[in-house]
């Protein structure tokens, strides 16, 4: 590997290697590569997006199998060489894609459809939303969070008025006042911290900094050694939007940029919560649809506190195919999937190509990278269409590289793309972002953003991915290689596509690798929800809870329409309400046993103990299932369902919801 430093202030210029097998193409084929091809495969390009430190002199060239996991020490001939297999593949014909033409919308428009996805349609100045329900929404804010909503409520207000709308938004002051925090108020949205809450934020704010200045020492280390990776602690209980503003008043008003060295990615670390970690799929879906306009109010915050301009695309409706298996809807397609096996969540051509290339061995090297042959790849295509859901399709004879080849183009031609037409330009500007752990936090909000058929097929992906980075000291194809190759299926939408400069194509490329990492190295954290917006929701429930309360004529309409279902839970309420003790619990089975068990609470008992100890009392129970199928969930209080992970300490959550109901049954599926 050749490498050239630019010891100039704007940044570093990479220049590839080339280190392939037989199989790959040769270092001639570049060298005879048209001027453009050659040009940005040789990466003269000033990384203006990301501050890059000097290299030391003399650097080793690393191959695929010690490579270090770090883009700056990494060719761009992977992802080069995958757009051109791409290319030829969408030049043989069988791929077609409609070009999508976007509407630029107007500052209006935008905003409107912005209040109306976060969930505040009332403030659109017209009669389409639950005023009660705003104001409830508008009430648990942060200071960050209603700055961010009074944004854009300021802006749909100019907008209007100079188009002379007859229905005008609120006045904001009116919308504000009673919402507006005062300096003392707890930031977070959480139960308030005391004394301590200048001390918590400005201890934030140090560690976000102190993560990413750059050490004095940097080893050289290789992807393949078990050597230790910086850690960084990451705060899940305050808000991200927050800490973003608790860290630009320290460094008044400009947040430092990360300085390190695209080097080894950190190891964030989790804070314990003793309430429990929540995943994404442990809350009742109506829940989850709290969760998601807080998501999109909160990510809006940070990039707005960040001074990066969000980018929530309309989506388009365009002409698609309705039956098959390439080229279809993602929902349409789970829809005809579900009819062969109920329940599925993953697309079941994605699941076989996936098990088939997982029954040839991961050991083989350039798997992911190498492409299978276009002919083959074709006729498989073909075949698959006609044969799949007949169960007529053999599997017998699909190579390897042709079942890799066919699951990325199974991605690149839905329709939309499997990050959303209306969130693609949002995760690739991520790279924007200040410091990385901004940048995994706003990709985190992103993640709980995407319909749950686009989220659930990403993690399955993510995951086959990572499985295939295990094997890298056979397959010879490391977080960094996946990444080069994944991202260009991944980000590069033809609908969407626009022509771009060599300049912005190869910061795209850089940029897009770098997301692609983040989504195969964090996924554990990326699909957690964090617990400052399960305190939201909880809060949110109390208050529809009080209005649901006042409204006396719906409770009575309720009653009516569900009298013996009332009936019954006051039975049970009453039966399960005798003679419990201080200090203990009633957890319920209804699915194995109608015997209650009675849990008495201690400062180290855990959702574990309650599930083992279940387990070993109930005969039969423990033969018949497996702990991994059932979980404690925690049912209603503040809260609608939420399964509990196993180190959730009981006392402390039964302190954050004493009304709830502890129930074990089979996890939801």
């Amino acid at each position: 590997m050749s490498r050239s430093n630019n010891l100039g202030s704007q940044g570093v210029v990479l220049t590839a290697y080339s280190s392939r097998t037989a199989e790959e193409k040769s270092s001639k084929e570049v060298e005879e590569s048209p001027p453009a091809l050659a040009s940005r495969r040789y990466g003269h390009y000033n990384m203006n997006h990301a501050k890059a430190t000097k290299s030391p002199p003399n650097r080793t060239a690393y191959g695929r199998s010690n490579s270090q996991d770090s883009l700056d020490d990494l060719s761009m001939d992977d992802y080069w060489n995958e757009l051109d297999n791409i290319q030829k593949s969408r030049e043989s014909g069988h791929e077609e894609q409609e070009e999508v033409i976007l509407k630029v919308q107007d500052e209006g428009e935008s905003e409107a459809e912005w209040l109306k996805e976060a969930g505040l349609s009332e403030l659109l100045g017209e009669s389409v939303g639950d005023k009660e329900e705003t104001i409830v929404l508008l009430a648990t804010l942060t200071r960050t969070q209603a700055a961010a909503v009074q944004k854009r409520v300021e802006t749909l207000t100019q907008t209007l008025r100079k188009k002379n709308k007859p229905h005008p938004p609120p006045d904001v002051r009116d919308i504000f006042r009673p919402q507006c925090p005062e300096k003392d108020q707890n930031r977070s949205g959480v139960e308030s911290r005391g004394g301590t809450e200048k001390e918590t934020q400005r201890t934030i704010a140090e560690e976000e900094v102190s993560a990413y200045e750059p050490s004095k020492e940097k080893e050289k280390v290789s992807v393949l050694d078990d050597v230790p990776v910086p850690e960084t602690d990451l705060n899940l209980a305050v808000s991200f939007s927050e800490q973003a503003a608790d860290l630009k008043d320290k460094y008044k008003g400009q947040i430092p940029k990360g300085t390190e060295e695209n080097t080894i990615l950190p190891n964030f670390r989790l804070q314990q919560d003793k309430t429990g970690t929540t995943k994404v799929g442990d809350l009742a879906p109506q829940d989850m649809a709290k969760v998601h306009s807080l998501a999109l109010i909160e990510l809006t915050a940070l990039y707005d506190t960040l001074g990066t301009e969000f980018k929530h695309q309309k989506a388009m409706k365009i002409k698609t195919k309705e039956t098959g298996l390439f080229g279809v809807p993602l929902s349409l397609l789970l829809e005809q999937d579900q009819k062969k096996v109920p329940g599925t969540k993953i697309p079941l051509l994605f699941q076989k190509l996936v098990s088939h290339i997982e029954d040839e061995g991961l050991q083989t090297e350039g798997l992911l990278r190498i492409p299978g042959a276009a002919t083959r790849i074709k006729t498989l295509y073909q075949e698959l269409e006609a044969k799949f859901y007949e169960g007529t399709f053999s599997w017998d004879t699909v190579k390897q590289h042709d079942a890799a080849s066919l699951l990325k183009h199974f991605i690149r031609v839905l329709p939309q793309p499997l990050l959303t037409q209306e969130y693609l330009n949002a995760f690739i500007d991520v790279q924007n972002l200040p410091t990385r752990k901004q940048q995994l936090q706003a990709l985190n909000l992103l993640v709980l953003l995407l319909p749950a058929p686009n989220r659930d097929m990403l993690k399955a992906l993510v995951e086959f991915l990572q499985r295939v980075i295990d094997y890298r000291d056979k397959n010879k194809m490391t977080l960094n290689n996946v990444a080069m190759v994944m991202a260009p299926n991944l980000f590069l939408f033809k609908g969407l596509r626009t022509k771009a400069s060599e300049q912005k194509e190869f910061a795209l490329a850089t940029g897009t690798a770098g997301i692609m990492r983040f989504l195969i190295k964090y996924q554990q954290l990326l699909w957690t929800i964090p617990k400052f917006i399960v305190n939201q929701v909880r809060n949110l429930n109390v208050e529809n809870q009080k209005k649901l309360a006042r409204d006396r004529p719906m409770k009575k309409l309720l009653k009516k329409r569900i009298p013996e279902r009332d009936k019954q839970d006051k039975q049970d309420k009453s039966l399960i309400e005798v003679d419990i003790p201080k200090g203990v619990i009633r957890v319920q089975a209804h699915s194995f046993s109608k015997v209650s068990m009675a849990v008495q609470l201690t400062e180290e008992l855990k959702a574990s103990d309650i599930l083992a100890r279940f387990l070993s009392q109930e005969s039969g129970v423990s033969e018949s299932i497996n702990k991994e199928e059932v979980c404690l969930y925690e049912i209603g209080g503040n809260i609608g369902e939420r399964c509990l992970d196993d180190n959730t300490y009981m006392k402390d959550l039964y302190q954050l919801n004493p009304c709830a109901d502890w129930v074990i049954k089979p996890r939801s599926s």
